[in-house]
């Protein structure tokens, strides 16, 4: 998983089912690195529980589908502020 972009990275939008590697096993492999890089996770499971472990490390929000360009916006703005 060496990348030239993950230095260059300052926020991940990533949906937590993935083929391959899911969103929350990239965040644990960035983590293991010391890449504390900022995540936005998004998922169309709409049940508050799987959100609460999602939100333990670095991921700053978990944005249920289909969600509008002015909750990602405003997600956004907070992970930039």
């Amino acid at each position: 998983m060496d990348s030239e972009w993950v230095s260059r990275t300052n926020c991940l939008i990533r949906d937590v089912a993935m083929p391959g590697m899911s969103g929350p096993e990239l965040e644990e492999e960035l983590i293991r690195r010391g890449d504390r890089i900022p995540v936005v996770f998004i998922t169309a499971h709409k049940d508050e529980n799987d959100r609460i472990p999602l939100m333990q490390n670095c991921a700053v929000a978990c944005l249920f589908k289909p969600f509008s360009d002015v909750a990602l916006q405003e997600t956004l703005d907070r992970v930039f502020a």
